[in-house]
């Protein structure tokens, strides 16, 4: 695993800074200025916590919008690895709290994973994580179940890449399973309880897949 440098470390402690101090001064002038009676000081913090991660969300984006990372392998010691270590401490220090808690309610999750950069379709929840969301697609009406793990990056040793998982409509993964880079999921597929997708599999639409290392316990033609 790659180490994080100085230069990284002190940009995000930057943006952080920036982020929490706007979170502090829109908190004093709107929510800090009504009357709140009893319960002043409980509404301020919620207040300034909501702020923290709104302003959260848009300086992160803003960050990868002018330094973005791309699907493909990363090379020591380049721009793209400078970008993902700072994207990096925004997740390990700001939302994979968020992310593994499992106290937000799910739909409010989807909208975390959509302001992450999560591409979502209509009526498609994930109960499960969903790590690097920039490098997930899901089509509409589909599932990710309760602790189950999508993974794009690969981490092995001094490599480190993202490929992007691409998951179809009508797709259901089981509680607990585990989706790895690279994966493609096509339409209407089933991902068993607990299953573990291997790297770059490719699961095609109606196939049913399940065990560690999944494999397909059903084809298309056989759910006809």
């Amino acid at each position: 695993m790659r180490k994080i440098g100085i230069a990284e470390i002190l940009t995000f402690l930057a943006l952080f800074a920036g982020i929490f101090g706007l979170a502090l001064f829109t908190t004093k002038h709107l929510p800090g200025g009504l009357a709140l009676g009893d319960f002043r000081g409980v509404a301020l913090v919620a207040a300034s916590v909501l702020l923290f991660y709104l302003y959260a969300f848009v300086v992160y984006r803003l960050f990868m919008f002018f330094m973005p990372l791309r699907e493909g392998e990363i090379a020591e010691k380049s721009r793209e690895e400078f970008s993902y270590h700072v994207y990096l401490l925004f997740y390990l220090i700001l939302f994979y709290p968020l992310m593994r808690s499992g106290a937000m309610p799910v739909p409010l999750m989807r909208l975390i994973y959509l302001a992450l950069g999560a591409r979502l379709g209509a009526n498609t929840y994930s109960s499960g994580i969903m790590l690097d969301p920039p490098f997930i697609e899901i089509g509409c009406n589909s599932i990710v179940g309760q602790y189950a793990l999508l993974v794009p990056h690969v981490i092995e040793g001094r490599r480190l890449a993202h490929y992007r998982i691409h998951i179809g409509n009508n797709v259901t993964i089981g509680a607990h399973a585990v989706v790895l880079s690279g994966v493609s999921i096509g339409d209407n597929a089933i991902v068993a309880t607990g299953a573990v997708v291997p790297k770059g599999t490719r699961i095609g639409p109606d196939e049913v897949w399940g065990g560690v290392p999944a494999r397909r316990l059903r084809s298309g033609q056989a759910l006809e």
